[in-house]
């Protein structure tokens, strides 16, 4: 283990980026495209997917917190990140093989054990990197990520398209592709860190616990505005990559499952274009001012595709791939930059903890007024895109307040280092 004064060496930084791009074959290729192709094809509503998502997010609220902190007081995330990938792994491998409700409920699991493992991994990228290249190398991550994308597409389009196999089938190669390609991430990343003198968290303590890393996170400047900005654009941004959009996209527009193998792979290229110019930017004019400026690009993405279903001129669906693909992207790439800013080094596991509650938090709400405004009111699935703009711009409002200048961090910020042995994971 090295001093965080150190640079990190090119095999952590690359066993981190490499873990970006297996957990986006989960993300995409099962969240995003065959697990709601699927749900169609058993013929299950759309709010079935919005529950099980809700459900999902409703858990990590609690957990995310206690797992970020826990890994702050150890002084290592990296236990952790392989505890919820193996856990994520295992029941992606089994969906599809039983009845809808045991792969629904399967999904929630993965679900679970995929975000609290991202807020461990988000908070690893000062391991692998420094002040001056956290922006670069955030956006290689992301960049690099998204050829998982293309992973977890061509899986499915082998097994299914050309093979002929099950869902099962695919959902099992899909698992396995997370887990070989996540491994050197358990053995190469190395943390800089060190151990806090804190007591561990413990889990009946999640509730007290949470209320106190809002009241902490309250205490610095631009934290609680950023994450309250957060989940307003992660609302809309985790509902459409939750596989509404190509709920949307089959239903709406009333084009096939191989369109829309093509134009998420369309979008994919874009975001891996996205990223790696959002690196750049994000070094050169900071991260919030990028932010904002990539929540504008979400809005027109998204007011194309409802256009392309009031006109069906269904060719502005390629907008939706091309700007939404940029955006997703760039997204990624200055939103976590904005959170390593703002967030004390000391407590930057915790306040990452907040960090993917509040886009949990949105993935409850997201999917349920989805579900409110197409299966109860029966406004339609257009409207429910327009809602997703609104809760965008909104977000677009609140950030513009957030200062993402370097601090100068107190000595009470920085981490407590000492040669206490490691803690018990759980």
């Amino acid at each position: 283990m090295t001093g965080r004064g150190e640079a990190p060496g090119r095999l952590s930084v690359w066993s981190w980026v490499l873990y970006d791009l297996a957990n986006t074959i989960f993300a995409l290729g099962v969240i995003g495209r065959y697990f709601p192709e699927w749900l169609i094809s058993v013929g299950e509503p759309d709010s079935a997917l919005a529950l099980v998502e809700a459900g999902a997010g409703a858990l990590v609220i609690f957990l995310a917190p206690w797992a970020g902190a826990r890994s702050d007081v150890r002084g290592t995330r990296v236990p952790t990140l392989a505890l919820t990938t193996i856990v994520c792994v295992a029941a992606t491998a089994l969906l599809a093989s039983g009845p809808a409700s045991l792969s629904i409920a399967l999904l929630g699991l993965a679900l679970v054990a995929f975000n609290v493992g991202a807020v461990v991994y988000d908070a690893l990228l000062v391991d692998v990197s420094t002040p001056a290249n956290r922006g670069h190398i955030s956006g290689l991550g992301v960049g690099v990520g998204y050829v998982g994308s293309f992973i977890g597409l061509g899986i499915g389009v082998v097994t299914l398209d050309m093979l002929g196999w099950s869902y099962a089938a695919t959902f099992l190669m899909l698992a396995l592709a997370f887990l070989v390609l996540a491994l050197p991430a358990f053995f190469f990343i190395d943390e800089r860190g060190g151990h806090d003198d804190a007591p561990l968290p413990v889990l009946r303590d999640i509730g007290r616990r949470l209320v106190a890393s809002w009241r902490l996170a309250g205490t610095y400047d631009g934290v609680v505005r950023f994450l309250v900005g957060r989940f307003l654009y992660t609302d809309a941004i985790n509902t459409l990559i939750g596989g509404f959009l190509t709920i949307f996209v089959i239903q709406e527009l009333g084009l096939d499952g191989q369109f829309t193998t093509r134009l998420l792979g369309v979008a994919i290229a874009a975001a891996i274009v996205g990223a790696f110019s959002a690196g750049g930017l994000v070094e050169r004019f900071g991260p919030i001012h990028v932010l904002r400026a990539v929540l504008l690009l979400w809005m027109v993405a998204i007011g194309a595709g409802i256009a392309a279903a009031v006109t069906g001129e269904t060719g502005l669906a390629w907008a939706i791939g091309i700007l939404g693909g940029m955006a997703l992207g760039a997204t990624w790439t200055a939103d976590r930059v904005v959170m390593t800013r703002v967030s004390p080094p000391r407590h930057l596991g915790e306040f990452y903890g907040l960090y993917a509650t509040v886009g949990r938090f949105a993935t409850i709400l997201g999917p349920l007024t989805w579900a409110l405004i197409v299966d109860v009111i029966g406004l339609g699935r257009r409207v429910a895109m327009a809602a997703l703009i609104g809760f965008i711009g909104i977000g677009w409002w609140v950030l513009r307040r957030v200062d993402d200048s370097e601090r100068g961090w107190t000595t009470a910020d920085l981490p407590i280092v000492n040669t206490a042995p490691d803690a018990p994971l759980i």
